[in-house]
C-alpha cells in the first residue's frame, strides 16, 4: 500500500544539535554493531510507515545516523535536484554504502479509466527521474477484492493496466513489484475477492509477462495467506523486487488479523521471521528489507525514537540469520 506517503506529520530537523552522538543512547551516532556481518540484503529506510515525514536530502542524513544501508527513492524530489546536487547526493550514498530501495508506484489503476490514463501519462517522467538517480525499483499493492469486477474481470484488469506501466518502466530500466494482500478480513468486505496468496500473485505476474515484474514479499501477508518457507525457495532472487517484515498482533489468527494494525518485527512473535528470512538468504535475495507495521504506537513517537526502535527491531530480526 501507500507506505512512504502515510502518517507524514512531522518535519526532521537535521540540525547537529537535534541528531549528535550526545544526544542519543549509547551506540547511536555512529555505525552500529561495527562486527555484524549482514545478509546480502539491505535494512530499507522508509520514513512513511513509521510515521516520520522527510525529503530525500533528510533522509539520506536519518539513514547515515541511524545505520541503515538503504533509502526509498523519491521521484519528485530527485527530479527538483540539480546535475550537481544531484552528483554530490549519489557520491554521499556511496561513501556510506547507502542504497537505493524501492518507491510507489505513482499511477492509480484500481479505479476509472481516465484516472489510469492520466497517471500513465505522467509515469514517464517519474520513471526519468529515478533512472537519472540509478534507481531502478517501484512498488504496488494488488487489492484481495473488487465490488465491481468479479475475479476474471479483475484479473485481466490488472493484467492490462499492470502491464502498460511495466512496459514504461522496463524502457527506463525500472523494476515493478506486486504485493499481494491476504487479510480475510479486507477481503470480506468486498463482494468478489482477488489475489490474496503469493501463488495467485505470481499467476497475475506470468500473465503480465514482462520480464521486470517481480513480488512484494510481506511477512505479514506470507503469513495470513498460510505461504511458507518453501515458497519463497521455490522463487529466484530476481523474483522478488522490494520486502518488508513486520510482525503480528496478540490473540488473533491468521484469518482475524487487521491490515491496517500490525507491530514491528520481533515484537510479538506471532510470526516466525526465522524461515521468512532463511529463505531469503538460501535463495540469495540482495534487495531492500523495509519495516512497514502501520502502528499507532510507533507513529506518534517523535523522530528520533521512531527511528530507534525501527532500527532495533530490524536488527533483532537480522541477527536472526546472521
Amino acid at each position: 500500500m501507500d507506505k512512504h506517503q502515510a502518517n507524514g506529520r512531522r518535519k526532521f530537523l537535521a540540525t547537529a544539535g537535534l541528531i549528535t552522538a550526545a544526544g542519543l543512547a549509547p551506540g547511536f551516532g555512529q555505525k552500529l554493531n561495527l562486527g555484524y556481518k549482514p545478509p546480502k540484503f539491505k535494512m530499507c529506510l522508509n520514513p512513511g510507515i513509521i510515521g516520520v515525514q522527510a525529503g530525500q536530502e533528510e533522509l539520506l542524513y536519518m539513514a547515515v545516523e541511524y545505520s541503515f544501508e538503504s533509502i526509498i527513492s523519491m521521484p519528485n524530489d530527485l527530479a527538483a535536484m540539480s546535475d550537481k546536487k544531484l552528483k554530490e547526493f549519489r557520491q554521499k550514498m556511496k561513501r556510506h554504502k547507502i542504497s537505493w530501495g524501492s518507491t510507489n508506484l505513482p499511477v492509480e489503476f484500481r479505479k476509472e479509466e481516465a484516472r489510469f490514463r492520466e497517471d500513465l501519462a505522467k509515469l514517464p517522467a517519474a520513471a526519468q527521474a529515478l533512472k537519472r538517480a540509478g534507481a531502478t525499483r517501484m512498488n504496488t499493492w494488488v487489492l484481495n477484492g473488487d465490488n465491481e469486477l468479479t475475479y476474471l474481470r479483475n484479473f485481466q484488469q490488472h493484467t492490462d493496466r499492470l502491464g502498460a506501466c511495466a512496459e514504461i518502466l522496463e524502457a527506463h530500466g525500472i523494476s515493478l513489484g506486486l504485493e499481494y494482500v491476504s487479510p480475510k478480513t479486507l477481503m470480506t468486505r468486498f463482494k468478489y475477492p482477488f489475489v490474496r496468496s503469493m501463488a495467485e500473485a505470481r499467476e497475475l505476474i506470468t500473465a503480465i509477462g514482462r520480464p521486470n515484474v517481480g513480488l512484494v514479499l510481506d511477512s505479514f501477508h506470507w503469513y495470513c495467506a498460510g505461504d511458507t518457507k518453501e515458497d519463497i525457495l521455490a522463487l529466484d532472487k530476481k523474483d522478488i523486487i522490494t520486502c518488508d517484515i513486520n510482525d503480528a498482533r496478540y490473540g488473533l489468527t491468521p484469518d482475524t488479523q487487521q491490515d491496517g494494525s500490525r507491530e514491528l518485527p520481533m515484537t510479538t512473535g506471532v510470526i516466525d521471521l526465522k524461515p521468512f528470512l532463511e529463505a531469503l538468504v538460501e535463495i540469495g535475495y540482495d534487495g531492500p528489507v523495509r519495516a512497514e507495521p502501520f502502528n499507532k504506537e510507533l507513529n506518534e513517537m517523535d523522530n528520533q525514537a521512531a527511528l530507534k526502535a525501527t532500527y532495533a527491531a530490524m536488527r533483532k530480526a537480522f541477527d536472526l540469520v546472521q
